[in-house]
């Protein structure tokens, strides 16, 4: 890993103001911000590991957890919740056995609620990684799940 953080830091040396960009490129690298890369980072900058996690728990873009290979995310907005969305997230977490916010074992799906994705004419919906699935119902989630 240190390795290939030295390359991911290189083009912003003497950047001092570039805590965010590194971050996100750190991120984008991994998926996630690993533990093992905020000294790196903080040594590179010239900062405290405190500072460093400071700046990345802030923003809500930065995770600390690896991510799953897909991301499932099930709409909670006022016309999901009326057609059923809870349910179909409950399913979803029985079948998955994680909560939102959470990755299953094998690191396959992470699993979020998201208060309203803006489709509400397809209520209720689940998205998985970049998919739009609406008219939702417990079973035909399930379904979906399989496939992946």
């Amino acid at each position: 890993m240190e390795e290939r953080l030295s390359q991911l830091l290189a083009p912003y040396k003497g950047q001092k103001g570039a805590s965010i960009p590194i971050l996100q490129k750190v991120q984008e690298e991994y998926g996630y911000l690993p533990q093992e890369a905020i000294p790196e980072i903080a040594k590179f900058l010239g900062l405290s590991q405190n500072e460093i996690f400071g700046v990345a728990s802030f923003y809500a873009q930065f995770r600390f957890t690896r991510p799953g290979r897909h991301s499932l995310k099930v709409c909670q907005g006022t016309a999901c919740h009326v057609r059923g969305a809870p349910r179909i997230l409950g399913a979803i977490q029985q079948e998955l056995g994680v909560k939102p916010g959470e990755t299953t074992k094998d690191y396959k799906f992470s699993l979020e609620r998201v208060a309203c994705f803006g489709s509400c004419a397809l209520a209720p919906v689940m998205v998985v990684d970049k998919n739009v699935y609406g008219r939702m119902s417990t079973a035909k989630a399930r379904e979906i799940l399989s496939k992946y």
